[in-house]
């Protein structure tokens, strides 16, 4: 083969492999991005008047909505750096690694913290304001935070049993993902039991909670309009904790497709799992509440359609100059 054919070979592989990663990359950042932007808006709207700030569910909704973001963030991110064939050191992949993890169990305990607030509302209508208070919801918020943080101090302990001095490099031989940094088989099984036990509790928690709202609902002292709600709110927390929990098991389905599939195979399907399994559970928060809150669901959208005039108007500006 003449230099001039192996050179054109291998522009041509490389032309194919960007085109690829653009077709494939493209679809899923797009989305991100929006989602990422209706986010953003929604914090900033729970906190820009009195009533999110000083009502607990708007509070903890802000909480669930930030973990949320991040994860999304962070996930869009090491997306992006493995589609772009982009391999980090094992350090900063730790860390990027051990933030997306902090965030992805600070949205089930979240989740759980507001089961219970509603439990509490319409069980205990008299003692609610009495209960869920601005401290008592500040101080759960950061008990959340604190157990988050008590797993990746856990994780972090496990990793440094690895002997990393007898690595020849601490440059990653593969992308940065959370199965890339599982490296002993300790931190594996720490992991899964981990996982297991949050999800249980929190799942136990939740049911807990709807059922003794459909309880609450059927005595004649209580209020069916708000039971009612209270209801559907906990089955919407239900469901999203579900799709939560299905994002434990990307990491498993893509080992086991690694040991019969081909590298792009790999990727594609890759791909699908994580808007299907990790990408839409993080959106569902800024459509549930944005749009089925009463008091929210004004002030985001003329905050989106102020922001979106203010795009549009500049760009007419320019082609009329």
């Amino acid at each position: 083969m003449s230099y001039a054919t192996q050179t054109n070979t291998t522009v041509g592989l490389q032309y194919r492999g960007t085109l690829e990663i653009i077709l494939f990359s493209a679809p899923i950042t797009v989305p991100c991005c929006v989602f990422l932007f209706i986010n953003g808006t929604l914090l900033f709207t729970l906190r820009s008047k009195p009533v999110f700030c000083e009502t607990s569910r708007y509070i903890l909704l802000y909480n669930l909505l930030f973990a949320d973001t991040v994860q999304m963030a962070l996930s869009q991110l090491l997306y992006i750096l493995a589609a772009c064939r982009i391999r980090l050191t094992y350090p900063v992949c730790g860390v990027l690694a051990m933030l997306a993890n902090l965030t992805s169990v600070i949205s089930p305990l979240t989740l759980v913290v507001m089961c219970l607030e509603r439990y509490v509302a319409v069980c205990y209508p008299l003692r609610h304001a009495t209960i869920i208070t601005i401290r008592n919801t500040g101080v759960a918020i950061c008990l959340v935070w604190a157990v988050s943080s008590l797993n990746i101090l856990t994780r972090v302990l496990l990793l440094l049993e690895f002997p990393f001095e007898d690595m020849e490099s601490l440059q990653m031989k593969d992308f940065c993902s959370d199965i890339a940094i599982f490296l002993g088989p300790m931190s594996d099984d720490y992991d899964k039991a981990y996982t297991y036990f949050l999800f249980v509790s929190a799942g136990v928690a939740v049911i807990s909670s709807y059922i003794g709202v459909i309880v609450a609902a059927r005595s004649a002292s209580t209020d069916k309009a708000s039971a009612r709600k209270a209801r559907n709110t906990l089955l919407l927390h239900l469901v999203q904790l579900g799709l939560t929990l299905a994002s434990t098991i990307h990491d498993p389905l893509v080992i086991a497709i690694s040991k019969i599939l081909d590298r792009i195979a790999i990727f594609r399907i890759q791909s699908i799992l994580y808007v299907c399994i990790i990408l839409f559970p993080r959106c569902l928060s800024a459509l549930i509440y944005g749009l089925r809150d009463q008091t929210i669901r004004p002030v985001l959208i003329y905050r989106l359609c102020c922001r979106l005039k203010l795009s549009i108007i500049p760009a007419k500006a320019e082609v009329l100059l």
